[in-house]
């Protein structure tokens, strides 16, 4: 619809500009919240909050006589319609100005904040930083997840929210904004909009109060971490400030100086000058800037991870360790072994980053930082026979097992841990032998604990050494959970889902140190040493289906070992294992798919087949699927439908096979591929 302009006239210009400036208040808030989600989260909390701020109330048009207000219909229209349209170009500015501020030209520095965003503009707050209130976890996690889309995935995640926003409004609004892709940003959104949604609770504070939510992420969902009209302040660095005005007097005199020995050189004399370049300087991180929590918060806050450890070590205030470690952050030197975990960014943190420890560990200083998204250890030898190193690794859906632990040192004798400081016990068990009770593990006062072996080679696994921690009855009655050493600086959660009851509700997933959970795992520890390095941040085993072998070959339980990374994609491997195989005894892996829903939050339903010789020295075709399972077929070297969750029908020698399900609500579901011979 092509809006006319008013005549040109002050008085019409005056009323439309008031007419624009009282919807734009009534809107206000869900601009700038969508501003705010639009902007990249690296331009750091303040900086974005403020921007968020500016874009909003730049849209609004200048009363001048004469002058077309953009997007304000004629005073005939009625005033529903010119509110509409007035809401429709506020959303069109904010999403366009929002995604400008975002670009980086071409060959802009990736570490600097866009340029646009270096401008000086109103608001300016002086003294103070200002940032959006912290969360529940919940809110944390979705709202960490949607500052990983693109920012106009973003910007129509935020536009279907609002009220009578339909999914062709958001379009328009998008394409108007010069959205280049308007339907594959809107697919996106309803994407994410529909994982937060299935099967996943809405977090408490999302959903105005009386709401039910109709299957859907509800209208109003905004998490606090993204609410930047709801906000916290806190003073900037006052020593920092302090020095500052000093210098900048010492700097107003000096160029004062300057200025009048100018003023009194003869044009001559000064013609023959030449100008000095101007310097830049770019704020550095220091020890006096590191966040510091205090000891008690994680026995005061609903956030029970990294956010909540207090600074540890005997070295926390040696500011010449600290200062190094920054620095080497900031910029590695060519003597620093730099590592990370696959699709681990390695640049420095825009704000100052929390210090978690600092101390001397096996013949190594060690200091550890995290930035709100990823953990960073720095070491550096107490002798000069070594390098330093720095290993950045993510960590930005951590929680109260995920962040338990953290690998300060490794060497021949071990790992040593730094355990979380809502850890009330730490033990070691091998879980090759799930009858043998965990062993204590020392822990000095510092939280440091004694070596403990890492997992084997899969090769050479004869025994299979975990962390058996139990959180603290203040924040979980009687919550132990167990962690794998995987050579990455957060060990791997390891967890696990039993055999469907008959007639029974779908079993949840659940920590792994009952005896159903630690008799399965002790068949699959020994595979867990082939995921060094690949960043996985927790294992899930579930066993989906059992069924009874023929010839007397025993009873069978397939199992569906899921592998999930801090960057989201996940493996799966089925497996199948019988009674015959006594404890310890390596599962055969039937099956395999990469980067996949399947055994997952998102990926209820499975279906696999293998072959199979029974003691009998005969060949079967043997099948299975997951609880909502009501038939199988296979294809390949045989063809056979049955009814069931399981099937096992004669084959020739080594058959090749591929199965399908049929699900309880009628649709069609693949099995997982098979493992390659």
């Amino acid at each position: 619809m092509r809006l006319r302009p008013f005549p040109p006239s002050a008085g019409h210009s005056r009323a439309a500009v008031l007419e624009a400036e009282s919807t734009l208040i009534g809107q206000y808030g869900d601009l700038v919240r969508l501003a705010h989600v639009v902007l990249p989260a690296s331009l750091g909390r303040h900086r974005r909050v403020l921007l968020a701020h500016s874009v909003v109330q730049r849209v609004l048009p200048a009363a001048h006589p004469g002058r077309v207000v953009p997007g304000v219909p004629g005073p005939r229209r009625e005033g529903r319609r010119d509110r509409a349209a007035l809401r429709r170009s506020y959303l069109v500015t904010v999403v366009r100005d929002a995604l400008a501020l975002g670009r980086r030209p071409a060959l802009w520095p990736a570490r600097l904040a866009p340029p646009r965003t270096l401008l000086p503009r109103l608001p300016l707050v002086l003294g103070l930083r200002l940032f959006p209130g912290s969360g529940s976890p919940e809110e944390l996690r979705c709202a960490q997840a949607l500052s990983e889309l693109p920012a106009p995935a973003r910007a129509a995640f935020m536009l279907r929210l609002l009220p009578g926003m339909a999914d062709e409004s958001v379009a328009d609004v998008l394409t108007a904004a010069g959205v280049a892709d308007p339907v594959g940003a809107l697919d996106a959104a309803q994407a994410f909009a529909a994982e937060q949604a299935d099967g996943t609770r809405v977090p408490q504070g999302f959903v105005p109060q009386g709401f039910v939510p109709p299957g859907f992420v509800p209208q109003g969902f905004v998490p606090q971490e993204f609410d930047a009209c709801a906000l916290r302040a806190s003073p900037t660095d006052l020593l920092r400030r302090r020095r500052r005005v000093r210098l900048g007097a010492v700097a107003a005199l000096a160029v004062l100086v300057v200025g009048a020995v100018l003023t009194d050189t003869p044009p001559d004399s000064a013609s023959r000058h030449t100008a000095l370049p101007s310097a830049t300087t770019r704020s550095v991180l220091r020890p006096a800037d590191l966040i510091r929590a205090p000891a008690d918060l994680w026995d005061n806050t609903s956030r029970v991870d990294f956010t909540a450890w207090p600074a540890r070590g005997s070295r926390v205030r040696d500011e010449n360790l600290l200062g190094r470690a920054l620095s080497t952050w900031t910029r590695p030197g060519p003597g620093t072994r730099l590592s990370a975990t696959r699709a681990t960014p390695t640049v420095a943190p825009p704000d100052a980053p929390q210090l978690l420890y600092a101390g001397d560990v096996g013949g190594l200083a060690v200091v550890l930082f995290h930035d709100g998204r990823r953990l960073a250890r720095y070491t550096e030898p107490l002798s000069a026979d070594r390098p330093r190193s720095l290993t950045v690794a993510r960590a930005d859906d951590a929680d109260v097992t995920t962040a338990a632990a953290v690998a300060l040192t490794s060497g021949s004798a071990g790992v040593r841990y730094l355990i979380a400081p809502w850890v009330a016990e730490t033990e070691t068990r091998d879980l090759l032998r799930p009858d043998v009770l965990g062993r204590p593990l020392g822990v000095s006062r510092e939280g440091v604990t004694q070596p403990v072996r890492p997992l084997p080679a899969p090769d050479g696994c004869t025994s299979a050494p975990v962390l058996q921690l139990r959180s603290s009855e203040r924040i979980a009655e009687h919550h132990a959970f167990l962690l794998a050493g995987l050579d990455g600086l957060s060990p791997v959660h390891l967890t696990y889902t039993p055999l469907p009851g008959r007639g029974a509700p779908s079993r949840e997933p659940r920590e792994a140190t009952g005896p159903a959970a630690l008799s399965a795992w002790s068949h699959h520890a020994c595979s867990l040493g082939a995921l060094r390095g690949s960043g996985v941040n927790a294992v899930h085993a579930w066993d989906f289906a059992e069924q009874d072998l023929p010839d007397g070959g025993g009873h069978a339980v397939w199992t569906c070992a899921r592998t999930s990374t801090w960057r989201g994609p996940g493996d799966v491997a089925v497996t199948l294992r019988s009674s015959a195989d006594g404890p310890g005894a390596p599962a055969r892996t039937v099956s395999r798919e990469r980067s996949t829903a399947v055994c997952g939050r998102f990926g209820r339903h499975v279906a696999a087949a293998t072959g199979w010789r029974s003691p009998k020295n005969k060949w079967y075709v043997l099948a299975a699927g997951s609880r909502a399972v009501t038939a199988l077929t296979i294809g390949g070297s045989v063809s056979a439908r049955e009814p069931g969750r399981t099937l096992a029908v004669p084959a020739p020698p080594h058959p090749r096979v591929t199965v399908r399900a049929t699900l309880s609500t009628g649709a069609d579901l693949p099995g997982v591929a098979p493992a390659p011979r």
